[in-house]
């Protein structure tokens, strides 16, 4: 049993030396491997083994996009003026072997090559531009920091101005132009509003005349309509009075053909018309004399008419003896 403990101790020792050089890779990341001193291998995910005492792993790289957020460097515009301005780049490692021997320390070699390209292109710019071309300033450094970049294995995505400082002097100045701009927008926006609120006012004005104006024509056109119809109204009652007149006119002289009156009735007629039109307001009628030969027989007549015959009473008496 004795015999046997040295081999149990070396196999153990093996499959420990074995377990050790087994190595899983994560996802997103990147192992850099040497043989002897010398590049072996680049590792990606999965899992792989390490021959032992002769490989060994250098660097563990990630792939994902990293932000390097670099502190405020002094640079100089074209007229003159010294600005603090702080960077922030996003890049990616995209060749994990060019990191690893390309340049011995990546980000210090970023943050002085972000500087040095933010003086270039804020030497060419005035104080007005760099406060307002931000987007220009940032393509600018991220075409430049990129192409520098790539022999190292590193692939700049975006590079952003975070803070840009002006003296504060130049600060105060730029502090009190903007308050004054606010206080001429709001004039302006006063006046505006100002002039928009007369004009709703001249409008609704000019709509309300509008309105009154238009409601006094219907109202006129309504009483035009309402004396009209009152006097088609008044027009159609007397037409038709004069029609019921003229029809009961007509229906007397139908019945007086009919009855076939003698000359006596004609003339007793003529009679009482000219006794209706004496009693009207004409103060004076001369009737001819041949009327007037008649009104004695059309009274004899009426007389006549009026009251019962009465025949004269016969006497017969007796003789007394």
């Amino acid at each position: 049993m004795k015999d046997y403990l040295p081999i149990a101790i070396v196999a153990v020792i093996l499959i420990l030396i074995l377990v050790k050089n087994i190595r899983v890779v994560p996802q997103a990341r990147a192992f850099i491997i040497e043989r002897l001193g010398v590049y072996s291998s680049t590792w990606n995910v999965g899992l792989h083994f390490k021959v032992p005492f002769i490989e060994r792993v250098v660097k563990q790289v990630s792939l994902k996009e990293q932000v390097a957020d670099f502190p405020p460097q002094p640079v100089i515009t074209k007229d003159n003026v010294t600005m603090q301005i702080d960077t922030v780049v996003f890049f990616q490692i995209t060749d994990p072997k060019l990191f690893t021997y390309g340049i011995e320390q990546p980000m210090l070699a970023i943050e002085n090559l972000s500087a040095t390209t933010l003086r270039n292109i804020i030497g060419d710019l005035e104080l007005d531009q760099c406060l307002t071309s931000r987007d220009i300033i940032n393509s600018k450094m991220r075409a430049i920091l990129d192409e520098a970049t790539d022999p190292w294995g590193i692939k700049v995505n975006r590079v952003e101005l975070k803070n840009i400082l002006p003296p504060k002097e130049i600060q105060n100045a730029m502090e009190k132009q903007m308050k004054a701009e606010r206080e001429r927008r709001e004039a302006i926006l006063r006046a505006e509003g100002e002039k928009k609120s007369a004009i709703l006012t001249a409008e609704g004005m000019k709509e309300s005349a509008i309105l009154n104006a238009e409601a006094e024509k219907a109202a006129a056109i309504l009483r035009a309509d309402a004396k009209k119809q009152a006097a088609i109204l008044e027009a159609e009652g007397e037409a038709e009075a004069i029609l019921k007149v003229q029809t009961a006119t007509a229906e007397g002289i139908r019945r007086i053909n009919e009855a076939a009156p003698g000359e006596a009735v004609i003339r007793l007629k003529a009679l009482e018309s000219f006794a209706a039109a004496a009693n009207g307001r004409a103060t004076k009628i001369i009737i001819p004399s041949e009327i007037q030969g008649l009104a004695g027989l059309a009274e004899g007549l009426i007389q006549a008419v009026r009251e019962p015959d009465k025949a004269p009473a016969k006497q017969t008496g007796t003789t007394k003896s």
